[in-house]
């Protein structure tokens, strides 16, 4: 789970760091530098040691259990993939498009009618691609994170998974939860020259496209480039994040990604 860099929420006896604004070690009481809920979460009635605590396995089950309930989901029949070549560890760096053709033959694009798609897809526009310049979050940007997590929280997954964090007394209210949610996915951080130019959500599912000449994937991992593509955010000069399928085919489909080969045919 996120945790915050004022908080012990996770951070029970971690190492101390001087970095850190606030500690969690046994010995902060005695430095006095803890945190303000070091008692809450690493006292003897802690969650860390109490019944409200989460194990492995509660975590695996409830992960499997949530995979279950994600009836929103594309099924396999509304995506078909055309991976063509595989490339070897030589040809993963030359820059050569082995795959003339798209990587996505077919998508059910009714999938993105669904209240949480279409939601989601509105996000995607909100981003600039370098880290380093700090983000201007506009009002209709706020309200469209908004909107998206309301729709999020509609769903039967987001649901069982409140009630059981509820259960383990993490949250009092569905509210306290979603303003969790929000500074997790949208709260801004530094990835670069300490401005606040990114946030979970950008790096792990936003893609932007722009003018000009842009940075190409990393040799060896993403095999993907294209002049006016710039997908994920891009950091002395290498794309990292971009792991959304949806922005990889809207991108696809608008000309502006250009897929290459794969160089892992997974399970």
């Amino acid at each position: 789970l996120y945790t915050a860099p004022d908080s012990c929420e996770g951070r029970c006896g971690e190492p101390f760091n001087e970095e850190d604004e606030c500690h969690c070690h046994p010995e902060c009481e005695t430095h006095g530098n803890c945190c303000e809920d070091h008692e809450r979460h690493c006292g003897p009635d802690g969650f860390s040691s109490s019944r409200d605590s989460i194990t492995d396995e509660e975590l695996l089950e409830l992960s499997e259990r949530l995979y279950e309930l994600d009836h929103n989901k594309a099924r396999p029949s509304d995506i078909t993939l055309n991976p063509q070549h595989l490339a070897g560890p030589d040809e993963t760096g030359d820059q050569r498009d082995r795959s003339p053709q798209p990587l996505y033959k077919y998508v059910n694009e009714e999938l993105f009618s669904k209240p949480t798609y279409a939601s989601f897809i509105k996000l995607l526009d909100n981003y600039q691609r370098a880290t380093g310049r700090e983000e201007e979050v506009t009002a209709e940007e706020l309200r469209e994170q908004e909107h998206f997590l309301r729709e999020v929280m509609e769903t039967e997954l987001m649901k069982e998974l409140f009630v059981f964090l509820q259960g383990k007394n993490r949250y009092s209210s569905e509210q306290e939860f979603v303003q969790d949610l929000k500074e997790m996915w949208f709260g801004l951080y530094s990835r670069g020259d300490g401005e606040r130019d990114s946030s979970g959500f950008e790096h792990v599912f936003s893609g932007t496209a722009a003018p000009g000449a842009g940075p190409q994937a990393a040799p060896g991992r993403g095999l993907i480039r294209h002049p006016r593509c710039v997908p994920g955010e891009v950091k002395k000069g290498k794309v990292s994040g971009f792991h959304n399928w949806i922005r990889f085919y809207l991108l696809e489909k608008q000309g502006v990604l250009n897929y290459f080969s794969h160089n892992f045919n997974g399970p």
